[in-house]
C-alpha cells in the first residue's frame, strides 16, 4: 500500500505539524515501507498462536498490609521537618498537600 504525499499532508495537519517538501516525501517512503511491512505480517498463520499480552510473564506481587504499633513514636516524629503530636486520633507526620 502506497502512502501519497497528499495523506501525509492530511495526517500533518491533523497533528499540527509544519513540514518541509523533503519530510513530506521521506514520510511517505516510510510510512509506505512501514504499512509494507505490516502486510507481510497479515500473511503469516496465527490460528494457533495464543495472543500475548505481555512479552515477560508478569503477575502482581502484593504484599500483605499489617499494621503494628511502634513503641519509639516520639523519637520518629522528631526525625520530621514537621509533626503534629496533638492530634485527637494520634501522632502524625504534617507533608505539604500534593493532591489540588
Amino acid at each position: 500500500m502506497k502512502i501519497s504525499k497528499k495523506e501525509v499532508e492530511y495526517i500533518a495537519h491533523l497533528a499540527r505539524l509544519q513540514l518541509s517538501e523533503e519530510e513530506y516525501e521521506k514520510l511517505s517512503f516510510q510510512l509506505t515501507t512501514i504499512l509494507g511491512y505490516v502486510e507481510k505480517l497479515r500473511e503469516l498463520d496465527t490460528t494457533n498462536v495464543s495472543p500475548l499480552f505481555h512479552v515477560v510473564p508478569l503477575k502482581n506481587v502484593f504484599r500483605e498490609d499489617n499494621s503494628f504499633v511502634f513503641q519509639n513514636v516520639e523519637e520518629i516524629l522528631n526525625n520530621a521537618p514537621e509533626a503534629i503530636s496533638t492530634a485527637p486520633k494520634g501522632k502524625f507526620f504534617k507533608v505539604k498537600k500534593v493532591v489540588e
